[in-house]
C-alpha cells in the first residue's frame, strides 16, 4: 500500500520560512513525478512544485524564486523549502505521487500565513 505522509505546516508570519516534508513509504524513484499542490479554502487544488525522477524541477509562476524542492532519495523524502511567504501562501498543501499512471496524494498540511 502506497502512502505519503506530509509533515512541517504551521503558523508562520509575512516574510516567514517553513520547510515541508513528504515520507514515502516506497521508493521515491518509483514515482514520476513526485509535487506538492495546495487548496486554499473555496479554490481548486493548485500545482506548486514538480521533481521528476531525473531530478529536474518545475514550479508555479506564483512561488518561482521563493520556493524550492528538493528530495533525500535514501530518506525516500520530498521536501518544499518556502521562504519569502506571503498571505496568499495560506492553504492546505498535500504531496502527490505519480506511479504506474496512478495519482497518490498524502493528508494534507495546513499552512497559515499571518501577522
Amino acid at each position: 500500500q502506497v502512502q505519503l505522509v506530509e509533515s512541517g505546516g504551521g503558523l508562520v508570519q509575512p516574510g516567514g520560512s517553513l520547510r515541508l516534508s513528504c515520507a514515502a513509504s516506497q521508493g521515491i524513484l518509483s514515482f514520476n513525478p513526485m509535487g506538492w499542490y495546495r487548496q486554499a479554502p473555496g479554490t481548486e487544488r493548485e500545482l506548486v512544485a514538480r521533481i521528476y525522477r531525473g531530478g529536474s524541477t518545475a514550479y508555479a509562476d506564483s512561488v518561482k524564486g521563493r520556493f524550492t524542492i528538493s528530495r533525500d532519495i535514501a530518506k525516500n523524502s520530498v521536501y518544499l523549502q518556502m521562504n519569502s511567504l506571503k498571505p496568499d501562501d495560506t492553504a492546505v498543501y498535500y504531496c502527490n505521487g505519480v506511479r504506474f499512471s496512478s495519482d497518490y496524494w498524502g493528508q494534507g498540511t495546513q499552512v497559515t500565513v499571518s501577522s
